[in-house]
């Protein structure tokens, strides 16, 4: 669980440092993801979510 708080905590900080550093180029990038088709949003998510968890199980192992 402790780890799951930290990773959350780590998302929140990054997240945070674009969005205080680059506002114009955040603003920028969220109206293109309004004009990108669902299925290409989901399979970046799906993308993300699977590096995430190999990235995860080779610092784990």
């Amino acid at each position: 669980m402790t780890d799951l708080l930290v990773a959350i905590g780590l998302v929140l900080v990054i997240e945070g440092l674009a969005y205080a550093a680059f506002p114009n180029a955040i603003r920028r990038m969220l109206a293109m993801v309004e004009q990108t088709p669902d299925a290409s949003l989901r399979m970046g998510g799906l993308v993300a979510a699977v590096t995430g968890l190999v990235i995860v199980w080779l610092v784990r192992s």
